[in-house]
């Protein structure tokens, strides 16, 4: 068997301090604090800034075994260090200097909501200023620096804009069904100037400090990476939780344990089998497309579809095995004191984000048969 690489050893060891605090999570809907300094410590927020502010640049398919190892453990856990890695990815945008500011610590942790908003940031002398109000701000909590991504008025083109957390105000909105501990909350800036320095063209070599093979992966890309690995990790989660019932475990009105039911052990088997081979898509898509771009500098189309293909099953997949054990499980999964009702309701809020759109499917298949797609990945 290959070595674990360390990144991914150190997550698995911090399992009972993580899945401890997980209905924690979901009462403060954030993470509790010791998590969060020990992510901190352990330098979870580093795996994906560059290695000049003192980041690991890891593969991708390490942070997907690292995002899903933390998930394994507790959803919302796995997703705020998927989101906040995935910010981090601007430090190889920013000048030198910018990027040491606001990233160099290992606490140096930017948040922020979706690209698409109705806002337009308006050219002012030295910068922009820019109004708005954004959602699904994951990881708000840690975060010391915001972001929003907003075209330009009067230009078609969309940038980037980093800003200190202090210039924003909150609205807690974060009442949901699932990954409750994420603290995805509102958040609006007013007429707030931003610098030139920090307004930048994310994911554009025209803005690009580094050659790093990482950086040739849309921030997007390895969003899609590491939220497959959150998914997988859920359904990890749930399936080692399935296995670990007693073997006389009875569900409620049947005559015999739940290890002897027929059409539960083939969905036991099934559901490994899903889960392995959606989990072996999703990192060798990474790992190909990563080789393409050592050696060629970027990958190519046929390659990114097969990472948008691979993500969206990962999710799905993971869904659907959630799903099938959860109802096996009978009715004793619907209690909170069970580790199953909370995985349900993460999958859940997963799949419905926009890496785990079923519509993607849709735009591969069009792809795959030669077809102009609709929608861009």
């Amino acid at each position: 068997m290959p070595a674990v690489h360390p990144m991914v050893q150190k997550a698995r060891d911090l399992t009972p301090l993580i899945a401890g605090a997980s209905a924690e999570n979901d009462e403060r809907r954030a993470l509790a604090q010791p998590v969060v300094r020990a992510l901190i410590d352990g330098g979870f927020f580093c795996m994906l800034k560059t290695n000049a502010v003192g980041g690991m640049e890891l593969k991708p398919s390490i942070f997907a075994q690292v995002t899903e190892a933390i998930a394994a453990a507790d959803g919302s856990t796995g997703w705020v260090v998927c989101q906040s890695n995935g910010c981090s990815t601007t430090s190889a945008y920013l000048d030198p200097d910018m990027a040491r500011e606001i990233f160099g610590r290992s606490d140096g942790i930017v948040a922020w909501g979706p690209p698409g908003s109705p806002y337009e940031a308006t050219p002012v002398e030295g910068g922009y200023r820019i109004t708005g109000k954004w959602r699904f701000m994951s990881g708000s909590q840690n975060a010391s620096w915001l972001g929003a991504h907003l075209r330009v008025a009067g230009r078609q083109e969309t940038r980037t804009f980093l800003y200190p957390k202090s210039s924003a105000v909150f609205n807690d909105i974060w009442h949901t069904l699932g990954l409750r501990g994420t603290a995805s909350n509102e958040y609006a800036v007013d007429n707030l100037f931003i610098p030139d320095r920090c307004a930048i063209f994310r994911d554009e070599a025209r803005d690009r400090k580094t050659d790093s093979p990482l950086y040739r992966f849309t921030s997007n890309q390895l969003y899609s990476i590491g939220f497959g690995g959150v998914a997988l990790g859920i359904a990890r989660g749930t399936m080692d939780a399935f296995l670990a019932l007693p073997r006389e475990k009875t569900r409620r009105g049947a005559g015999r344990p739940i290890s002897e039911n027929h059409v539960v052990q083939s969905h036991v088997a099934q559901s490994e089998a899903r889960w392995r081979s959606a989990r072996y898509f999703l990192h060798a898509a990474a790992d190909e497309a990563l080789a393409t771009i050592e050696e060629s500098g970027a990958m190519d189309p046929d390659q990114r579809t097969r990472l948008r293909l691979a993500s969206t099953w990962a999710i799905q997949s993971a869904r659907e095995i959630v799903n099938t054990l959860y109802h096996d499980c009978g009715s004793m999964a619907v209690f909170e004191e069970n580790p199953f009702e909370r995985r349900l309701r993460d999958i859940h809020s997963v799949a419905q984000q926009g890496q785990g759109r079923i519509l993607h499917y849709e735009t591969v298949g069009q792809i795959l048969l030669g077809m102009p797609p609709e929608n861009i990945f």
